[in-house]
Parts: C-alpha cells; sequence; structure tokens
C-alpha cells in the first residue's frame, strides 16, 4: 500500500520455523533500512520454539511496522510464501527467511533502480555467505553502478549455465510483477526460486547491483544449502525441473527451443564432468555415475559430440589410469580455471 509521503513502500515476508534466535537480528536488518518504508509480514509456520512469544515481543516494540501470524498445523515453506505473496501490500515485496539478513541499504537500492525504470520487474545484487562456524560477515564496498538486462537476455543467460546465480535474500521484486506472474509451485520444493526468477525474466527486464552487496546468506546444518545439494545429481535433476517447469509455463519466450537445446547441453556437460570426477577418484561406489550418464542422454540429443563425452568414455574404458593422460590433464585444469573465471564474473556481473 503506497505511504502517502512518496517514499516507496516495500513489504518484507519473513517466514519462520524454529528460529527464534535467528529473528530478532533478522528483524533488525530490515526495520533500520533507510529511505523506505518497510512493513514486516512474519508468518511462523507451527514453530515448536519460542517464535510465537519472539514474534510477538518484536511486533509489540516495532510500532506497527511488524504484523506475525502463526499456523496452527504446519503447511511447509511453498504454502508459507504464496501466503505472505497473497498478504504483501507494498511498492515492492522480498521474501527473506529468518536466518537471513539484508545490509544496510539494501532496500533503498532497489528501490531506487525500480522508480527510476518502470521496466524493472526484479532486483537482485551480490550475497555474502555466513557459515555457522564464522562470524558474521561485515558488508563494505561502494554501490559501483546497475546491471540491466532484458529478460530475454537474462533467460539465455541463465539457459547457457544451467546454474541459478540467486541466493534468495538478495531479491527484491516490484509486487505488481510477483503477483502477475503468480506464486511458488508446490511440485519444485527445492528449485522453485530459480523457476520463479524465469517466470519473472519473462515479463520484465532484471537488474544487478554491483558492487557493494545486498545481503547475508547463513550456511548452517538446516539451511537449504546444506539439506538439498548433497548428492550432485538430485542438484542437477531439480534444477532441471525447474527449467523445464518454465519451459511448460512460458511456451511463448522467444527462442524457446534455443534455450531447451542450450540448457540441456549445459546440464550434459555438468553431469559427465561429475561422472568423470567419481571415475577419476575411485568413487564408483559412492556415485551412480551411469544414472549421470542416463541423465545427461536425457536431454542432449547430441550428447556425444561434447568433449565432456570424450573425456569420459577415456576414462571408463582406462580406468583411473586415465587421469594421467596429457589431454585429460589439460581438460580438468581448463575446468577448473573455467569455474574460477566464472564465480569472478558472476561476483562482479551477476551472471
Amino acid at each position: 500500500m503506497p505511504s502517502g509521503t512518496g517514499t516507496p513502500t516495500v513489504s518484507v515476508i519473513v517466514p519462520c520455523y524454529n528460529y527464534a534466535h535467528f529473528l530478532p537480528r533478522c528483524l533488525g536488518s530490515v526495520l533500520d533500512q533507510p529511505g523506505v518504508d518497510v512493513r514486516v509480514l512474519v508468518i511462523d509456520d507451527c514453530s515448536s520454539d519460542g517464535t510465537p512469544a519472539m514474534a510477538a515481543d518484536l511486533a509489540a516494540a516495532s510500532g506497527g511496522r511488524v504484523e506475525v501470524r502463526r499456523h496452527e498445523v504446519n503447511r511447509g515453506h511453498i504454502a508459507t510464501y504464496n501466503e505472505g505473496l497473497d498478504w504483501a501490500d507494498g511498492d515492492y515485496v522480498v521474501l527473506l527467511s529468518a536466518d537471513d539478513l539484508l545490509t544496510p541499504g539494501a532496500l533503498g537500492r532497489a528501490a531506487q533502480i525500480m522508480d527510476e525504470r518502470p521496466n524493472v520487474g526484479m532486483v537482485y545484487g551480490r550475497p555474502l555467505y555466513a557459515p555457522s562456524d564464522q562470524p558474521l560477515p561485515t558488508p563494505g564496498g561502494k554501490w559501483r553502478g546497475t546491471s540491466v538486462w532484458s529478460g530475454e537476455e537474462w533467460i539465455a543467460g541463465r539457459c547457457r549455465t544451467g546454474d541459478n546465480c540467486i541466493s534468495s535474500p538478495e531479491v527484491v521484486v516490484r509486487t505488481a510483477v510477483h503477483k502477475q506472474v503468480g506464486g511458488y509451485k508446490a511440485d519444485l520444493p527445492h528449485s522453485g526460486d530459480l523457476e520463479m526468477w524465469l517466470r519473472i525474466a519473462a515479463v520484465a527486464d532484471i537488474a544487478y547491483v554491483r558492487g557493494t552487496p545486498q545481503a547475508i546468506y547463513r550456511v548452517h546444518p538446516a539451511s537449504m544449502l546444506r539439506t538439498t545439494y548433497n548428492d550432485p545429481l538430485v542438484d542437477l535433476r531439480h534444477r532441471r525441473a525447474a527449467f523445464d517447469a518454465f519451459f511448460a509455463t512460458c511456451p511463448d519466450v522467444p527462442g524457446l527451443e534455443r534455450h531447451r537445446l542450450r540448457v540441456g547441453r549445459a546440464f550434459a556437460r555438468q553431469a559427465l564432468w561429475q561422472a568423470s570426477r567419481a571415475l577419476d577418484r575411485g568413487r564408483e561406489d559412492e556415485v551412480d555415475v551411469d544414472a549421470l550418464v542416463a541423465f545427461a542422454e536425457a536431454g542432449c540429443p547430441d550428447l556425444r559430440r561434447l568433449p565432456q563425452w570424450w573425456g569420459f568414455a577415456v576414462r571408463r574404458r582406462l580406468g583411473r589410469r586415465a587421469m594421467w593422460l596429457p589431454p585429460l590433464l589439460v581438460s580438468g585444469a581448463t575446468h577448473k580455471v573455467r569455474a574460477e573465471f566464472g564465480a569472478l564474473r558472476w561476483r562482479v556481473t551477476g551472471l
């Protein structure tokens, strides 16, 4: 709901399940945001810890800026996310897990970008990762500019790599766009965010804050980053499901078949590389190499034309001796360099 003062309004949805000890710092990082009128919507998904009392105390001390709902039964994160999106009424909306934090000025930067560029429907930036066994990182750096892509360009970038370049708390979305594309899909519990970003890019431009980070993402034993992607095949399947759902939902996206082929090749390369690593390390008992190859074949009709297929085939024929062949040594080094370059490119450009 507009503030009536010309100040951008932001609805920040905070789903919380047994994160009472994280909640004060999370909400503090939101309520301290300058230049925006913030309304925090805490949804307690039937927590069994002290979340109800903590949320009530924080709401009482917020001067009406924090509202709380509690589920009588646990509904799961997707239903909770969608409830929050229905509840949101600000100009812009953020979905922030109770264990994550916003960096100072994050909402003001995102709101300014979208105020100045009506075609931009989503703004994100670089997150800082906070392992549970280390102190919280201190955000630094200056806002060094904004990168803006057409939605079509951004979708093409994701299809080239098959990766999700966004963790989630660093995202601010124009509320009207979020409501236009609809909620998160219940059948994508682990990759629904990637599918959502693609759906937003199908109807709006995407912007990236360069320089200073936009959020802090906690990594601990209960976080999604730790609990979902320990198995490379599980990760690949979840990400492919997100792209498949996007292609089915948005069949009119320009270049759809080209995107489908690109992402199929990207996943095939990744699956074959994981299979090759398992062979190099003698981990066939731990990693299902045949399943990785079958996954690659299912999405890439020209699989045997990929360099990664040649490397995998030689490794499978010669066993661990193959890893000492000069061409394979070079390919391994090249893969490492490309991975490091990709990480640097993501840090600088957001893609």
